[in-house]
């Protein structure tokens, strides 16, 4: 009897490790036809989980990512009340660089402009808060290398600032538990405005990004997954040639990461 509690002590404790051992991580990226990884942190767990670790730690701009942090920027500083203040259209972007979108050229609360990633709203709450606000809350969340040399506002996406993978999730992680110099309101606000997908059980709260600099494509799907108590937190990136034309990339950006989180049981 004493023997038989052991072993199953220990099949209770290998279950994890059997779990995560059987895992492909980079089924969906074949799937996608597509390079990449994925990023994981299982909260209860506190373990790691990543397709390409080596990736996970290179760094490439935010993109549209960097919304997320720059709402909650924004907010603090008081360079816009709400997430209902209306930023007035500017009459015109660059539709060589963010690509021809009139559907989102008009008047827009942030809501709006952080669900239909309008970047030309995020440049002028950019112009407000300006360079030496970024560094100083960049620098206190621990977000990305710091580099905002690029002449314009919009350094997430054109130039040499970078995050990594991994810097994304354990921003993210200090995100969900509030751990950074913003208030609770603020926090409230943007974590509802991050909400894209609830099941009966789960929630998603995630962002896309996807930036056209440097001669490549490089997509990104960050933000975590609450099922049963839990969270999983989760940094999706793939980039490939411009050159190379690929009509599914914008999707599988999504798909690779529910595919994942499909093998790990967190969505069904």
């Amino acid at each position: 009897m004493k023997y038989s509690r052991v072993y199953l002590l220990l099949l209770l404790l290998m279950q994890p490790i059997l779990t995560w051992a059987q895992l492909d991580l980079q089924k969906p990226f074949r799937d996608c036809h597509l390079q990449g990884s994925i990023t994981l942190y299982d909260l209860q767990q506190k373990k790691w989980l990543y397709s390409d670790e080596a990736d996970s730690r290179m760094e490439t701009l935010p993109a549209s990512t960097f919304k997320i942090i720059n709402s909650l920027i924004a907010l603090e500083t008081g360079v816009i009340r709400d997430e209902n203040e209306v930023v007035p259209w500017v009459g015109k972007t660059d539709t060589v660089l963010y690509g021809y979108r009139p559907e989102i050229y008009h008047d827009m609360p942030m809501k709006e402009a952080f669900r239909e990633s309008a970047g030309w709203v995020y440049i002028e709450l950019a112009k407000k808060i300006g360079k030496e606000r970024y560094r100083q809350y960049l620098k206190q969340c621990h977000y990305g290398n710091g580099n905002l040399s690029q002449p314009d506002a919009d350094f997430w996406n054109f130039g040499a600032f970078g995050i990594s993978p991994r810097n994304q999730v354990e921003f993210l992680k200090a995100f969900y538990e509030e751990r950074l110099p913003f208030s609770k309101r603020n926090f409230r606000i943007v974590k509802a405005m991050l909400v894209t997908e609830t099941g009966a059980d789960y929630t998603i709260r995630a962002k896309t990004g996807w930036t056209r600099d440097g001669g490549k494509d490089t997509g990104w799907w960050v933000g975590y997954a609450e099922r049963n108590g839990n969270v999983y937190f989760f940094a999706t990136r793939v980039i490939k040639d411009r050159k190379t034309p690929h009509p599914d990339f914008g999707p599988c950006r999504k798909e690779i990461t529910k595919a994942v989180l499909r093998q790990l049981g967190v969505i069904e």
